[in-house]
């Protein structure tokens, strides 16, 4: 029994609900004669890789969806052993280099020059006056995760490999991939969906499983998962669990939000309880537990921020997003995860604390 997340999932873009003016291009792209390399950017949960796979079902007919997972293993040197899990079909190929660290771009560079040696079977482009696709198509995840070399690399083997290769890059931040890259890409932005149309298919998916979602419950689940499509089908699929599994959902029941976000909310409490270096301890020891448990450290720093600046003050919430975006950067070019969030913790505190004492000192002034 799959998830209403997976279930509904669109598999061709004439079943894409959302954006249309973004549709209408894809299927433009999947009819002409060729296909440009590909850059899809948006915020998580969007909808950046069902569009993807939309489009390569255009493009290539049904046999993209007959995948399969291909381990691999390279060796950039005799002593020296990288693996790596890929998804692949005859007309595609899936992979996240930055799964490997800073081996991405010898990653990067073997797949593709793999790739490239072996052209692409015919496929059938629905509805397409060309029909033929000699390409094979090589999509890549989490590309503003890549280093700067592994970018670098990208760019080259590109400029190579045109002939018999394409790529679609797929990320949430285009800032963070180097200029020479997107200007060879064809850049496609997929906003998050407006509040009113995530009700609306909140409400239309569960009208396919037969359960009366009152539109109030599904604006209530587009708010807290802050206009994540993925996030709002599993909240509401949760949702109907915790009300008993029947057809009829309450509109006043409550929106359960993730653990992990519930304990980065109590660890804002923590801090905003006390700033010492006892509670900074305690603090890193939660810390800690998030990222044993796989918690991306980037979620931890955005959900945090967000938790720390409801109970600041708005004086201080400039200063706040300053160091926030400093630590973020930092947490980027750096290995060792913990070590970024707790100086921000830290600068938090400091911050918090200094402004906290002058406000009590005014006070004080002013009784005088």
């Amino acid at each position: 029994m799959s998830l209403w997340v997976d279930k509904y999932r669109p598999n061709s873009l004439a079943k894409l609900s959302l954006h249309a003016d973004v549709t209408g291009k894809l299927t433009a792209l999947a009819r002409s004669d060729e296909l440009p390399h590909l850059l899809f950017y948006g915020p998580p949960g969007a909808g950046k890789k069902t569009r993807v796979m939309a489009l390569l079902r255009e493009i290539f007919g049904a046999g993209v969806e007959k995948v399969k997972l291909e381990p691999r293993e390279f060796k950039p040197n005799p002593s020296k052993k990288i693996e790596i899990t890929m998804v692949g079909s005859n007309y595609h190929i899936e992979c996240n280099p930055s799964d490997v660290g800073n081996n991405d771009r010898f990653v990067i560079q073997e797949v593709i020059k793999e790739i490239a040696q072996h052209s692409s079977l015919s496929g059938n482009a629905q509805g397409a006056t060309a029909n033929t696709r000699s390409f094979k198509v090589v999509v890549l995840t989490e590309v503003d995760k890549l280093t700067k070399q592994a970018q670098a690399g990208l760019r080259r083997t590109m400029e190579k490999y045109s002939g018999n290769c394409r790529i679609i890059m797929i990320c949430n931040s285009p800032s963070k991939v180097i200029d020479p890259v997107r200007s060879r890409c064809l850049g496609i932005r997929i906003p998050s969906p407006t509040e009113s149309a995530l009700t609306e298919l909140l409400v239309g998916t569960a009208r396919k499983e037969n359960v009366t979602c009152p539109p109030e419950l599904a604006h209530r689940i587009g708010v807290s998962c802050d206009r994540n499509i993925r996030r709002a089908l599993l909240m509401l699929e949760a949702s109907r669990v915790q009300q008993g599994g029947g057809n009829q959902l309450s509109a006043d029941a409550p929106v359960q939000l993730p653990d992990w976000e519930i304990y980065i909310s109590k660890i804002a409490r923590e801090i905003m309880s006390e700033q010492s270096p006892t509670k900074l301890t305690q603090v890193r020891d939660m810390l800690y537990e998030l990222l044993t448990n796989c918690i991306p450290p980037e979620v931890i720093m955005s959900t945090l921020v967000r938790e720390l600046t409801k109970s600041t003050d708005d004086t201080l919430k400039h200063e706040i997003a300053h160091w926030a975006a400093y630590y973020e950067h930092r947490l980027q070019q750096g290995s060792k995860d913990i070590f970024h969030l707790e100086a921000f913790v830290a600068k938090f505190m400091a911050v918090y604390k200094k402004w906290s004492v002058e406000l009590f000192a005014d006070m004080g002034d002013d009784f005088m």
